[in-house]
Order: C-alpha cells, then sequence, then structure tokens
C-alpha cells in the first residue's frame, strides 16, 4: 500500500506527464527515423506516453480494420527481433505499448 501512496503522491506533480510524453515522442521520431533510413513504411501514434506502431504507408489508423490493413507480420518479425535484443514489447501489432517515468534517454536510445 506504501508503494501505491507513493506512487499517487509522485503523480501530483505535473512534470512527470510532461517527461513521459517527451520521451514517448524522441522513442517514436527515432524509430520512424530508423525505418525511413532502411526503406521501411512506418506509422506511429500517440496519446501521451501510449503509443502505437504500425508497418504501413498510410498516414492514420483510425479503427481496427486500418490496423488489420497493416502489415502484421512485418510486426510481428519486428517484434521477435526487438524482444532477442531486450526490449519488451507488446507482442500483438493491435495493442498499445507504453511509456513509463522509468525508461530513461538511454533507454529510448538503446531501443532506437
Amino acid at each position: 500500500m506504501a508503494a501505491g501512496v507513493a506512487t499517487l503522491n509522485g503523480l501530483r506533480d505535473t512534470a512527470v506527464y510532461t517527461q513521459i510524453n517527451a520521451h514517448t515522442e524522441a522513442l517514436l521520431s527515432g524509430l520512424r527515423d530508423a525505418a525511413q533510413a532502411h526503406g521501411i513504411d512506418l506509422l506511429t501514434q500517440q496519446v501521451s506516453g501510449m503509443f502505437g506502431l504500425f508497418f504501413t504507408a498510410a498516414s492514420q489508423v483510425r479503427s481496427f480494420d486500418d490496423a488489420a490493413a497493416c502489415n502484421v507480420e512485418q510486426f510481428k518479425q519486428f517484434f521477435h527481433l526487438m524482444l532477442e535484443r531486450g526490449v519488451y514489447l507488446a507482442p500483438s501489432a493491435f495493442e498499445a505499448g507504453f511509456m513509463s517515468a522509468a525508461h530513461t534517454e538511454q533507454d529510448i536510445e538503446q531501443t532506437i
């Protein structure tokens, strides 16, 4: 219970949300740049610390049908290669990823 109370008290400082948002933006920007450098279509979408990764040339993904039209096999390959390198992502192309306050700039650089 003490850990829960400490977490809630820490979340009163709105700077944590600014940090999470900035870290998420940095991660997604780096992943998009890396994908582009290798000729891979990657769309990222973000709401604060929650994000989606979609292997598609589409400009947005707004529904399940849009997500299903993305290259799910490419996501599976990406997921497994990241896992082999110690990066734990949601295992499905239909799930969101989440940034936490514990993630550091070094974590982001290693992930990219």
